[in-house]
């Protein structure tokens, strides 16, 4: 499973980049873009996400 950005969602807030335990998501042009090779599959961007705009695939 990799978390996947829901782009009309995203905010921009970059909560997911501060907490993301892998480094695996960085925001471009504003919305976050998860590295799905280091996606380490912890839901933790999922759990924090204050706009609801990530979920696993």
């Amino acid at each position: 499973m990799v978390a996947v950005v829901k782009k009309e969602k995203c905010t921009g807030c970059a909560t997911c980049v501060d907490i993301c335990p892998a480094a695996a998501i960085e925001l471009v042009n504003d919305i976050a873009v998860v590295d799905a090779s280091g996606c380490v599959d912890c839901e933790t961007c999922v759990d924090e996400c204050p706009e609801s705009a990530i979920h696993m695939e």
